[in-house]
């Protein structure tokens, strides 16, 4: 079930969602809640990757430098 949420835009930004809507068909309500799904499925994705990275390095799973550009044929 949806939950009703309000935050605060500028003018300016409320105008551009305005002409989106306007555009595509879509409410400012859909456009708005589009967004924030995108926003937070990118920023969790990053997150993850940032902490399995970190995870990585703590486990010793990484690769030299040196290793990398003898790999790559790199001087």
């Amino acid at each position: 079930m949806a939950e009703q949420f309000s935050l605060r835009l500028s003018k300016g930004m409320k105008d551009k969602l305005q002409e989106l809507a306007d555009a595509t068909g879509r409410t400012k309500a859909f456009l708005a809640q589009d967004a924030i799904e995108r926003y937070l499925e990118l920023e969790s994705w990053q997150i993850k990757a940032i902490q399995d990275g970190i995870n990585a390095v703590d486990e010793g799973k990484v690769v030299s430098y040196e290793d990398i550009k003898k790999e790559w044929g790199i001087k």
